[in-house]
Protein backbone atom coordinates (compact mmCIF):
# COMPACT_ATOMS: atom_id res chain seq x y z
CA UNK A 1 0.00 0.00 0.00
CA UNK A 2 1.42 3.44 -0.89
CA UNK A 3 2.42 5.61 1.69
CA UNK A 4 0.16 8.90 1.95
CA UNK A 5 2.80 11.48 0.52
CA UNK A 6 1.63 15.29 0.04
CA UNK A 7 2.43 16.05 -3.94
CA UNK A 8 3.28 19.24 -3.03
CA UNK A 9 5.40 20.74 -0.67
CA UNK A 10 3.61 23.43 1.83
CA UNK A 11 5.97 26.02 0.89
CA UNK A 12 4.91 26.26 -2.78
CA UNK A 13 1.91 24.91 -2.47
CA UNK A 14 1.31 28.05 -0.49
CA UNK A 15 1.95 30.42 -2.86
CA UNK A 16 -1.16 32.36 -4.16
CA UNK A 17 -0.99 33.22 -8.54
CA UNK A 18 -0.10 36.95 -8.61
CA UNK A 19 -3.11 38.49 -8.86
CA UNK A 20 -2.13 41.01 -11.50
CA UNK A 21 -1.37 38.36 -13.93
CA UNK A 22 -4.41 36.56 -13.49
CA UNK A 23 -6.90 39.22 -14.06
CA UNK A 24 -4.59 40.70 -16.83
CA UNK A 25 -4.87 36.67 -17.88
CA UNK A 26 -8.40 37.08 -17.95
CA UNK A 27 -9.09 39.76 -19.89
CA UNK A 28 -7.27 38.58 -22.45
CA UNK A 29 -9.34 35.22 -22.69
CA UNK A 30 -12.64 37.28 -22.59
CA UNK A 31 -11.21 39.58 -25.44
CA UNK A 32 -10.33 36.30 -27.30
CA UNK A 33 -13.57 34.84 -26.77
CA UNK A 34 -14.91 38.38 -28.76
CA UNK A 35 -15.39 40.16 -25.70
CA UNK A 36 -15.04 43.97 -25.95
CA UNK A 37 -12.97 43.79 -23.02
CA UNK A 38 -10.52 47.24 -21.85
CA UNK A 39 -7.61 45.63 -19.48
CA UNK A 40 -6.17 48.09 -17.15
CA UNK A 41 -4.37 45.27 -15.60
CA UNK A 42 -1.04 44.83 -17.04
CA UNK A 43 2.06 46.47 -15.64
CA UNK A 44 3.51 46.81 -18.72
CA UNK A 45 3.93 49.48 -21.25
CA UNK A 46 1.75 49.48 -24.45
CA UNK A 47 4.76 50.58 -27.17
CA UNK A 48 7.32 48.57 -28.64
CA UNK A 49 10.91 48.15 -27.49
CA UNK A 50 12.68 51.03 -29.13
CA UNK A 51 14.42 50.39 -32.97
CA UNK A 52 18.08 50.47 -31.55
CA UNK A 53 17.95 47.81 -29.30
CA UNK A 54 15.81 45.47 -31.24
CA UNK A 55 18.65 46.01 -33.80
CA UNK A 56 21.44 45.36 -30.91
CA UNK A 57 19.92 42.09 -30.11
CA UNK A 58 19.17 41.11 -34.12
CA UNK A 59 22.81 41.33 -34.42
CA UNK A 60 23.71 39.48 -31.55
CA UNK A 61 21.95 36.44 -32.70
CA UNK A 62 24.55 35.78 -35.08
CA UNK A 63 27.65 36.27 -33.24
CA UNK A 64 28.55 32.93 -32.03
CA UNK A 65 29.61 34.78 -28.94
CA UNK A 66 26.09 34.55 -27.88
CA UNK A 67 25.28 31.05 -28.65
CA UNK A 68 27.60 29.63 -25.83
CA UNK A 69 27.34 30.47 -21.95
CA UNK A 70 28.15 33.39 -20.63
CA UNK A 71 29.63 34.58 -16.67
CA UNK A 72 26.57 34.05 -14.43
CA UNK A 73 26.60 37.48 -13.00
CA UNK A 74 26.19 38.84 -16.44
CA UNK A 75 28.65 40.06 -19.39
CA UNK A 76 30.78 42.24 -18.44
CA UNK A 77 29.97 45.24 -20.45
CA UNK A 78 26.41 44.75 -19.38
CA UNK A 79 27.55 45.79 -15.55
CA UNK A 80 29.78 48.04 -16.67
CA UNK A 81 26.95 50.14 -17.78
CA UNK A 82 24.50 48.99 -15.18
CA UNK A 83 26.85 50.20 -12.90
CA UNK A 84 27.29 53.88 -15.00
CA UNK A 85 23.54 54.18 -14.83
CA UNK A 86 23.49 53.58 -11.28
CA UNK A 87 25.96 56.61 -10.49
CA UNK A 88 23.72 58.66 -12.86
CA UNK A 89 20.34 57.72 -11.34
CA UNK A 90 20.69 56.44 -8.18
CA UNK A 91 23.89 58.52 -7.26
CA UNK A 92 26.26 55.72 -6.20
CA UNK A 93 29.02 54.87 -7.12
CA UNK A 94 30.10 51.46 -7.15
CA UNK A 95 32.15 48.36 -9.99
CA UNK A 96 30.88 46.04 -12.01
CA UNK A 97 31.90 43.51 -9.65
CA UNK A 98 29.08 44.48 -7.29
CA UNK A 99 26.11 44.45 -10.14
CA UNK A 100 24.74 41.46 -10.44
CA UNK A 101 21.89 40.86 -14.11
CA UNK A 102 19.37 39.24 -13.39
CA UNK A 103 16.10 37.42 -15.43
CA UNK A 104 13.78 40.51 -14.33
CA UNK A 105 13.60 42.51 -11.70
CA UNK A 106 11.74 39.66 -10.43
CA UNK A 107 14.15 37.33 -10.05
CA UNK A 108 16.17 40.29 -8.48
CA UNK A 109 13.27 40.83 -5.71
CA UNK A 110 13.58 37.22 -4.54
CA UNK A 111 16.92 36.68 -4.50
CA UNK A 112 17.60 39.56 -2.53
CA UNK A 113 15.44 38.05 -0.19
CA UNK A 114 16.51 34.73 -0.69
CA UNK A 115 20.09 36.49 0.63
CA UNK A 116 19.31 38.21 3.60
CA UNK A 117 16.56 36.19 5.49
CA UNK A 118 16.41 33.30 7.79
CA UNK A 119 13.44 31.84 8.98
CA UNK A 120 11.95 34.08 11.04
CA UNK A 121 13.31 37.48 9.80
CA UNK A 122 10.78 40.23 9.62
CA UNK A 123 10.33 42.58 6.52
CA UNK A 124 8.75 45.77 6.88
CA UNK A 125 6.47 45.92 4.18
CA UNK A 126 5.04 49.54 3.32
CA UNK A 127 1.54 48.96 2.04
CA UNK A 128 -0.22 49.14 -0.63
CA UNK A 129 2.44 46.63 -1.90
CA UNK A 130 3.12 44.77 -4.84
CA UNK A 131 1.76 41.40 -5.22
CA UNK A 132 5.14 39.54 -5.70
CA UNK A 133 7.16 40.96 -2.26
CA UNK A 134 4.80 39.03 -0.11
CA UNK A 135 5.37 35.82 -1.52
CA UNK A 136 9.05 36.72 -1.97
CA UNK A 137 9.89 37.15 1.81
CA UNK A 138 7.55 33.87 2.88
CA UNK A 139 9.83 32.03 0.10
CA UNK A 140 12.79 33.05 1.76
CA UNK A 141 11.77 32.21 5.36
CA UNK A 142 10.44 35.97 6.46
CA UNK A 143 7.97 37.37 8.07
CA UNK A 144 6.48 40.19 6.14
CA UNK A 145 4.87 42.96 8.04
CA UNK A 146 2.30 45.20 6.51
CA UNK A 147 2.78 49.07 7.29
CA UNK A 148 0.03 50.47 6.05
CA UNK A 149 -0.84 54.26 4.78
CA UNK A 150 -3.89 55.47 2.75
CA UNK A 151 -5.00 57.64 0.67
CA UNK A 152 -5.49 60.30 3.12
CA UNK A 153 -1.37 60.47 3.16
CA UNK A 154 -1.15 59.98 -0.21
CA UNK A 155 0.20 56.65 0.41
CA UNK A 156 3.60 57.17 2.18
CA UNK A 157 4.68 55.90 5.34
CA UNK A 158 6.13 57.47 7.78
CA UNK A 159 8.62 57.08 10.05
CA UNK A 160 6.63 57.01 13.04
CA UNK A 161 4.82 54.05 11.65
CA UNK A 162 7.89 52.09 10.85
CA UNK A 163 8.80 53.00 14.23
CA UNK A 164 5.66 51.57 15.38
CA UNK A 165 6.05 48.27 13.32
CA UNK A 166 9.50 47.61 13.98
CA UNK A 167 10.55 44.56 16.32
CA UNK A 168 13.78 43.03 17.73
CA UNK A 169 13.10 40.28 14.50
CA UNK A 170 12.72 43.34 11.82
CA UNK A 171 15.89 42.80 9.47
CA UNK A 172 14.78 44.42 6.11
CA UNK A 173 13.46 47.29 4.99
CA UNK A 174 11.27 47.40 1.44
CA UNK A 175 11.68 50.61 0.15
CA UNK A 176 10.15 51.13 -3.65
CA UNK A 177 9.41 54.64 -4.71
CA UNK A 178 7.80 55.36 -6.86
CA UNK A 179 5.13 52.65 -6.30
CA UNK A 180 3.83 49.58 -7.29
CA UNK A 181 0.62 50.02 -7.52
CA UNK A 182 0.35 53.65 -5.99
CA UNK A 183 2.42 55.41 -8.22
CA UNK A 184 3.37 57.50 -4.52
CA UNK A 185 6.56 59.07 -4.87
CA UNK A 186 8.86 59.62 -1.61
CA UNK A 187 10.17 63.36 -1.13
CA UNK A 188 14.07 63.76 -0.70
CA UNK A 189 12.97 65.02 3.02
CA UNK A 190 10.96 61.79 3.14
CA UNK A 191 13.41 59.45 1.27
CA UNK A 192 15.90 60.68 3.74
CA UNK A 193 14.17 60.33 7.39
CA UNK A 194 13.25 57.23 6.24
CA UNK A 195 17.32 56.10 5.15
CA UNK A 196 18.67 57.89 8.44
CA UNK A 197 16.05 55.88 10.34
CA UNK A 198 17.26 52.10 9.33
CA UNK A 199 20.69 53.21 9.05
CA UNK A 200 20.63 54.33 13.14
CA UNK A 201 18.11 50.71 13.78
CA UNK A 202 20.90 48.40 11.84
CA UNK A 203 18.38 47.67 9.40
CA UNK A 204 19.00 46.16 5.64
CA UNK A 205 17.16 48.14 2.95
CA UNK A 206 16.18 46.67 -0.42
CA UNK A 207 15.19 49.64 -2.64
CA UNK A 208 13.28 48.68 -5.91
CA UNK A 209 13.92 51.39 -8.15
CA UNK A 210 12.69 49.61 -11.52
CA UNK A 211 10.06 53.04 -11.48
CA UNK A 212 13.09 55.72 -11.15
CA UNK A 213 13.03 57.10 -14.75
CA UNK A 214 9.10 57.08 -14.70
CA UNK A 215 8.33 60.29 -13.08
CA UNK A 216 6.09 63.43 -13.87
CA UNK A 217 6.13 67.32 -13.41
CA UNK A 218 3.68 68.45 -10.44
CA UNK A 219 2.41 71.27 -8.93
CA UNK A 220 3.08 72.58 -5.51
CA UNK A 221 -0.18 71.13 -4.55
CA UNK A 222 0.63 67.72 -5.79
CA UNK A 223 -2.11 67.88 -9.16
CA UNK A 224 -0.83 66.71 -12.01
CA UNK A 225 0.64 69.34 -14.48
CA UNK A 226 0.22 69.30 -17.94
CA UNK A 227 3.08 71.86 -18.66
CA UNK A 228 6.61 70.29 -20.20
CA UNK A 229 8.42 71.07 -16.41
CA UNK A 230 10.94 69.36 -14.45
CA UNK A 231 9.86 65.96 -13.53
CA UNK A 232 9.70 64.85 -9.85
CA UNK A 233 12.89 63.19 -8.81
CA UNK A 234 12.73 59.42 -7.11
CA UNK A 235 15.96 60.35 -5.16
CA UNK A 236 17.61 56.95 -4.32
CA UNK A 237 17.26 56.29 -0.40
CA UNK A 238 21.22 55.51 -1.00
CA UNK A 239 21.88 58.74 -2.59
CA UNK A 240 19.54 60.42 0.55
CA UNK A 241 21.17 59.07 3.28
CA UNK A 242 25.10 57.67 1.87
CA UNK A 243 26.23 55.88 4.88
CA UNK A 244 23.00 53.07 3.88
CA UNK A 245 24.49 51.75 0.53
CA UNK A 246 26.76 49.02 2.87
CA UNK A 247 23.32 47.83 4.02
CA UNK A 248 21.38 48.44 0.97
CA UNK A 249 20.59 46.38 -2.32
CA UNK A 250 18.90 47.93 -5.29
CA UNK A 251 17.04 46.43 -7.63
CA UNK A 252 16.08 47.21 -11.17
CA UNK A 253 15.60 46.72 -14.81
CA UNK A 254 14.88 47.58 -18.41
CA UNK A 255 11.51 46.46 -18.18
CA UNK A 256 9.58 49.80 -17.36
CA UNK A 257 11.50 52.10 -19.03
CA UNK A 258 12.08 50.70 -22.44
CA UNK A 259 8.91 48.70 -22.89
CA UNK A 260 10.75 45.50 -22.80
CA UNK A 261 8.86 43.38 -20.38
CA UNK A 262 9.08 40.11 -22.49
CA UNK A 263 13.18 40.60 -22.41
CA UNK A 264 13.43 39.65 -18.97
CA UNK A 265 16.50 41.61 -17.74
CA UNK A 266 17.09 43.15 -14.16
CA UNK A 267 19.68 43.39 -12.12
CA UNK A 268 21.17 43.70 -8.29
CA UNK A 269 23.17 46.10 -6.86
CA UNK A 270 24.89 45.84 -3.26
CA UNK A 271 27.67 45.56 -1.27
CA UNK A 272 29.90 43.17 -2.38
CA UNK A 273 29.22 39.76 0.08
CA UNK A 274 25.81 40.12 -0.80
CA UNK A 275 26.08 40.34 -4.50
CA UNK A 276 29.06 37.37 -4.43
CA UNK A 277 26.26 35.04 -1.94
CA UNK A 278 23.34 35.98 -4.93
CA UNK A 279 25.66 35.25 -8.13
CA UNK A 280 26.40 32.13 -5.80
CA UNK A 281 22.71 31.18 -5.57
CA UNK A 282 21.95 32.18 -9.40
CA UNK A 283 24.98 29.80 -10.61
CA UNK A 284 22.90 26.68 -9.24
CA UNK A 285 18.80 28.69 -10.26
CA UNK A 286 19.46 29.58 -13.67
CA UNK A 287 23.14 30.73 -14.45
CA UNK A 288 23.35 33.39 -16.99
CA UNK A 289 20.55 35.83 -18.58
CA UNK A 290 20.17 35.48 -22.15
CA UNK A 291 23.08 36.59 -23.81
CA UNK A 292 20.42 38.47 -26.44
CA UNK A 293 18.91 40.35 -23.90
CA UNK A 294 22.04 41.31 -22.06
CA UNK A 295 23.29 42.70 -25.52
CA UNK A 296 19.81 44.68 -26.03
CA UNK A 297 20.27 45.95 -22.15
CA UNK A 298 23.59 47.02 -23.37
CA UNK A 299 21.75 49.28 -26.17
CA UNK A 300 19.21 50.55 -24.10
CA UNK A 301 21.11 51.65 -20.99
CA UNK A 302 24.10 53.15 -22.98
CA UNK A 303 22.07 53.96 -26.53
CA UNK A 304 19.84 57.40 -27.04
CA UNK A 305 17.27 57.64 -24.60
CA UNK A 306 14.66 59.63 -26.93
CA UNK A 307 12.29 56.83 -27.34
CA UNK A 308 12.21 56.29 -23.99
CA UNK A 309 11.14 60.02 -22.81
CA UNK A 310 8.50 59.51 -25.44
CA UNK A 311 6.86 57.17 -23.48
CA UNK A 312 7.51 58.81 -20.35
CA UNK A 313 5.79 61.97 -21.87
CA UNK A 314 3.03 60.10 -23.21
CA UNK A 315 2.47 58.23 -19.53
CA UNK A 316 2.43 61.67 -18.20
CA UNK A 317 -0.42 62.98 -20.59
CA UNK A 318 -2.71 59.45 -19.89
CA UNK A 319 -1.92 60.28 -16.39
CA UNK A 320 -3.33 63.53 -16.30
CA UNK A 321 -6.67 61.97 -18.01
CA UNK A 322 -7.14 59.22 -15.82
CA UNK A 323 -7.13 61.00 -12.81
CA UNK A 324 -9.24 64.19 -13.86
CA UNK A 325 -11.90 61.25 -15.29
CA UNK A 326 -11.81 59.36 -12.12
CA UNK A 327 -11.82 62.01 -9.93
CA UNK A 328 -15.41 63.13 -11.84
CA UNK A 329 -17.12 59.60 -10.34
CA UNK A 330 -18.76 60.37 -7.15
CA UNK A 331 -17.51 57.51 -4.71
CA UNK A 332 -14.10 57.71 -6.20
CA UNK A 333 -10.88 59.58 -4.29
CA UNK A 334 -7.88 59.20 -6.94
CA UNK A 335 -4.37 60.92 -5.42
CA UNK A 336 -2.48 62.32 -8.10
CA UNK A 337 0.26 59.80 -9.20
CA UNK A 338 4.32 61.40 -9.57
CA UNK A 339 5.40 58.43 -10.75
CA UNK A 340 4.95 54.74 -12.55
CA UNK A 341 2.00 54.31 -14.75
CA UNK A 342 -0.44 53.32 -11.91
CA UNK A 343 -3.65 54.77 -10.53
CA UNK A 344 -4.61 53.82 -7.16
CA UNK A 345 -8.36 55.19 -6.48
CA UNK A 346 -9.82 54.74 -3.22
CA UNK A 347 -13.51 53.12 -4.09
CA UNK A 348 -14.87 52.81 -0.78
CA UNK A 349 -17.88 55.38 -1.64
CA UNK A 350 -18.90 52.79 -4.00
CA UNK A 351 -18.88 49.86 -1.68
CA UNK A 352 -22.22 48.44 0.01
CA UNK A 353 -24.34 50.08 -2.71
CA UNK A 354 -26.28 48.65 -5.36
CA UNK A 355 -24.22 48.95 -8.89
CA UNK A 356 -27.22 47.17 -11.54
CA UNK A 357 -28.66 44.56 -8.70
CA UNK A 358 -25.44 43.84 -7.35
CA UNK A 359 -24.13 45.14 -3.98
CA UNK A 360 -20.80 44.88 -3.77
CA UNK A 361 -18.73 44.83 -0.05
CA UNK A 362 -15.49 44.89 -0.89
CA UNK A 363 -13.22 46.06 -3.84
CA UNK A 364 -12.79 42.41 -5.14
CA UNK A 365 -16.86 41.84 -5.77
CA UNK A 366 -16.25 45.57 -7.10
CA UNK A 367 -13.50 44.26 -9.83
CA UNK A 368 -16.15 41.61 -10.38
CA UNK A 369 -18.94 43.86 -11.08
CA UNK A 370 -16.98 46.62 -13.21
CA UNK A 371 -15.50 43.55 -15.42
CA UNK A 372 -18.73 41.72 -15.44
CA UNK A 373 -21.33 45.13 -16.13
CA UNK A 374 -18.88 47.42 -17.95
CA UNK A 375 -16.13 45.11 -19.71
CA UNK A 376 -13.69 46.67 -17.99
CA UNK A 377 -10.62 44.85 -16.12
CA UNK A 378 -9.03 46.54 -13.21
CA UNK A 379 -6.62 44.89 -10.15
CA UNK A 380 -8.88 44.70 -6.75
CA UNK A 381 -7.02 46.18 -3.74
CA UNK A 382 -6.93 42.98 -2.11
CA UNK A 383 -3.83 42.00 -4.16
CA UNK A 384 -1.69 44.84 -2.55
CA UNK A 385 -3.05 45.12 0.77
CA UNK A 386 -6.51 46.16 2.67
CA UNK A 387 -10.26 46.07 0.70
CA UNK A 388 -11.45 49.11 -1.16
CA UNK A 389 -9.07 50.42 -4.07
CA UNK A 390 -8.70 49.90 -7.53
CA UNK A 391 -5.14 49.51 -9.26
CA UNK A 392 -5.43 50.61 -12.51
CA UNK A 393 -2.51 50.90 -15.05
CA UNK A 394 -2.79 53.52 -17.70
CA UNK A 395 0.03 51.99 -20.07
CA UNK A 396 -2.13 51.43 -22.81
CA UNK A 397 -3.74 53.44 -25.64
CA UNK A 398 -4.93 56.58 -25.20
CA UNK A 399 -8.33 55.87 -26.87
CA UNK A 400 -8.79 52.79 -24.85
CA UNK A 401 -8.01 54.27 -21.64
CA UNK A 402 -10.42 57.44 -22.11
CA UNK A 403 -13.37 55.00 -23.03
CA UNK A 404 -12.48 52.41 -20.43
CA UNK A 405 -13.23 55.36 -17.69
CA UNK A 406 -16.31 56.77 -19.86
CA UNK A 407 -17.81 53.34 -19.30
CA UNK A 408 -17.16 53.51 -15.54
CA UNK A 409 -18.68 56.85 -15.07
CA UNK A 410 -21.28 55.75 -17.00
CA UNK A 411 -21.96 52.60 -15.14
CA UNK A 412 -21.76 54.58 -11.67
CA UNK A 413 -23.53 57.38 -12.73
Amino acid sequence: MAHDIKRISTRIGSIAESATLKVDGKAKALQAAGRPVISFAAGEPDFPTPPHIVEAALAAVTDPRNHRYTPAAGLPELREAIAAKTLRDSGLAVPASRVLVTNGGKQAVYQAFATLLDAGDEVLLPTPYWTTYPEAIRLAGGVPVDVFAGSDQGYLVTVEQLEAARTEKTKVLLFVSPSNPTGAVYSEEQTRAIGEWAEEHGLWVISDEIYQNLTYPSTSSGQASTSSGQATKAVSIVEAVPALADRTILVNGVAKTYAMTGWRLGWMVGPQDAITAAANLQSHLTSNVSNISQRAGIAALNGPQDDAEAMRVAFDRRRTLIVAELNKIPGIRTPTPQGAFYVYPDVTGLLGRSWGGVTPTSSLELADLILDQAEVAAVPGEAFGPSGFLRLSYALGDDALLEGIQRLQKLFA
